[in-house]
């Protein structure tokens, strides 16, 4: 989703900044995109967060696209692994929003990621529905308190990207099971993401694109 992201906001004559903690995805990313800059940063460590923002100064719109994914079963999931997801997912975007506000200009915009696990549970996944509400309450904390700078949120549905590599999951089948007849493309997480940036009318919002998932 952060490279569908990049290459909608490239084409829309946007500099883009990549950050990422695989060097070799960052490679691939710099290789496919162009006209990127990239910088190698684990944002689930604040001083490497902070030194990065420092270096990049004032900016405009801060994407944070990714993520760990862990499922299992809520009473036999190590709290270890579900420690490790909490802090890929939501302290990771916390530090990000705390450490680049301060040099965001004022009418820029900070869009978080979340999930629909926050309203509509799914079996498996209680620390990932902990964390999507978790990131819904700080979208509208941060909105009202980092203002004028606008704060909101993604809520994916079911997409196609590398996260399910190796996974069992029949996406034809998950597809016929919404109101759409399809899962959904990084493209599609673009375009919202895209609305956000450009809306300057929209703060405090938690956008989901789930193909009508919440209501089946």
């Amino acid at each position: 989703m952060g490279m569908a992201v990049a290459q909608k906001m490239l084409s829309l004559g946007h500099e883009v900044v990549i950050v990422g903690r695989s060097k070799e995805k960052l490679e691939q990313a710099k290789q496919k995109l162009k006209k990127v800059e990239v910088h190698q940063v684990d944002f689930t460590k604040e001083d490497e967060v902070a030194k990065f923002f420092d270096k990049v100064g004032e900016f405009d719109h801060l994407v944070t696209t990714a993520a760990n994914f862990v499922m299992g079963p809520f009473l036999s999931m190590p709290l270890s692994e579900a420690k490790s997801f909490f802090e890929g997912k939501f302290w990771g975007q916390y530090l990000a929003a705390k450490h680049g506000a301060p040099k965001m200009r004022a009418h820029g915009s900070i869009t978080f990621f979340c999930g629909i696990a926050a309203e509509r549970p799914f079996m498996q996944f209680a620390a990932g529905s902990a964390i999507n509400a978790a990131i819904h309450g700080l979208t509208r904390q941060l909105a009202l308190e980092l203002s004028p700078i606008r704060v909101n949120a993604i809520a994916p549905g079911t997409v196609v990207t590398p996260v399910w590599d190796g996974s069992n999951v029949d996406f034809v089948k998950e597809g016929k099971k919404l109101p759409v007849k399809r899962v959904g493309k990084p493209e599609d997480i673009a375009e919202g993401v895209r609305f956000l940036i450009e809306c300057g009318f929209t703060t405090g919002s938690i956008v989901t694109i789930d193909g009508g998932g919440r209501l089946v």
